[in-house]
């Protein structure tokens, strides 16, 4: 198991942090950016992803007069795009839009390309995105007790279908098996599309996996909404309890949208695109865009997100051991 996993959030922040900082000390901001930027999306065209880093990509080329290029490279669990970043020049031209698998990665290959807090000066998480758990209407159970119970009582009887290994998805289903004590059986598909598709036509009875697929399904009773992942209630679908309300206390597990640059880009430029991001995510006509996706907003400071990281590097390594979950 990844050495993350035994170490305590105080004595990660204490040794990467303050390393981290002072890699980025020096340079300046007042010139950047000078030239154009791009951001780097370990994902294939079309997906939330890819939309939401357009839609900033849009407003920041704007705002600083520079073009912002999204560049997508999916493979490898992400790990093909972030290896790309945390390798680049650390000037602030080349930034990672990350996410889940960058904090779960460490738990589960043996050989990961890179390091998420060595490798990456964090700038900001922008935006939180629940799992949402959904039953075929003619699946016996309408919220998680009676999910739970049924699954007690039918242990790896129980499948539910994701986008795909180590996906929001997946890893939330792992916690609930962790959490509720139960063996749900995991049935990865390749893509939100194809599991959906199974799930509607009743081939698995349930599905985990980012809100902004499965919603509008919802809303129109094609699947009934079992709850969120959040700790908090979706405003996109408030009337759906979440985990946490429905007795398992402290249930999280979300898709989330964040920023990163290579170590050792100067703090200042990390300090002018937090700010940049963080303003443009506040603009009317993105949180429009946002919310429709079922998005539910962030926005902190880099020492945040660096905190942020590490919790969840240190949560998905106990549920990846727990769970036995393993990608190489």
């Amino acid at each position: 198991m990844h050495r993350f996993a035994r170490t305590s959030i105080a004595v990660l922040l204490s040794f990467y942090l303050p390393n981290c900082l002072a890699a980025q000390a020096g340079g300046s901001a007042s010139n950047y950016p000078n030239k154009p930027i791009r951001i780097v999306v370990p994902y294939a065209p079309g997906g939330i992803s890819d939309r939401l880093a357009r839609l900033v990509g849009q407003e920041l080329t704007a705002a600083w007069s520079q073009q912002v290029i999204v560049d997508n490279r999916p493979g490898a669990g992400t790990n093909l795009g972030s290896q790309l970043v945390a390798k680049s020049n650390p000037d602030g031209y080349t930034l990672l839009w990350a996410g889940i698998a960058n904090t779960v990665g460490p738990a589960l290959y043996k050989d990961l390309p890179y390091e998420p807090l060595r490798d990456f000066a964090w700038v900001t998480n922008m935006a939180k995105v629940p799992v949402l758990v959904a039953a075929h209407r003619s699946f016996p159970v309408k919220n998680a007790r009676q999910l739970i119970d049924l699954a007690k009582r039918q242990p790896e009887a129980i499948a539910f279908g994701t986008a795909g290994i180590a996906t929001s998805g997946h890893l939330a289903g792992a916690l609930f098996n962790t959490m509720a004590g139960v063996r749900l059986t995991h049935v990865p598909y390749r893509g939100a599309g194809p599991a959906l598709i199974d799930a509607l036509s009743g081939q698995v009875p349930l599905y985990f996996g980012a809100m902004a697929s499965p919603m509008q399904h919802v809303k129109s009773g094609r699947l009934n909404a079992i709850a969120v992942t959040t700790l908090k209630r979706s405003n996109a679908l408030p009337e759906v309890q979440t985990l946490h309300e429905q007795g398992l206390k402290g249930f999280e597990a979300a898709t989330w949208y964040g920023v990163a640059a290579p170590t050792g880009t100067p703090k200042d430029i990390i300090s002018k695109i937090n700010i940049e991001i963080v303003r443009i995510i506040n603009l009317p006509q993105v949180r429009k865009g946002l919310e429709s996706e079922g998005a539910d907003f962030v926005g902190d400071s880099p020492e945040e997100i660096t905190a942020f990281v590490v919790q969840e590097i240190e949560k998905w390594a106990r549920v990846a051991k727990q769970a036995g979950l393993k990608a190489d």
